[in-house]
């Protein structure tokens, strides 16, 4: 699954690191946007099958967009904004 953006192109591009690679979102962008419209294009692997994850409620209410962002410990990524220089990775 990989998100496409369609709106909000112009707004200025910001860089984190996503497992030790060089990522790019856009200013507002949640981690969870970030995460899925960039190179990462899955959040997790499932803990109860096979296939990647892009999390389930995507509002904040459950635990299963968790990531781990260096200085802040575990986030959920749909209800945290993605930050310049954030150093993330999957939980």
């Amino acid at each position: 699954m990989r998100l496409v953006r369609l709106v909000d192109q112009d707004r200025p591009a910001i860089r984190f690191v996503l497992e030790g690679q060089d990522c790019s979102a856009r200013a507002g962008d949640t981690l969870l946007t970030a995460i899925l419209a960039g190179e990462g294009s899955f959040l997790r692997c499932s803990e109860f099958g096979d296939g990647p994850r892009a999390g389930f409620c995507l509002m904040g209410a459950c635990q299963d967009c968790r990531v781990v962002v260096e200085g802040l410990g575990p986030v959920r990524a749909c209800a945290t904004e993605c930050a310049p220089g954030m150093v993330v990775r999957r939980a």
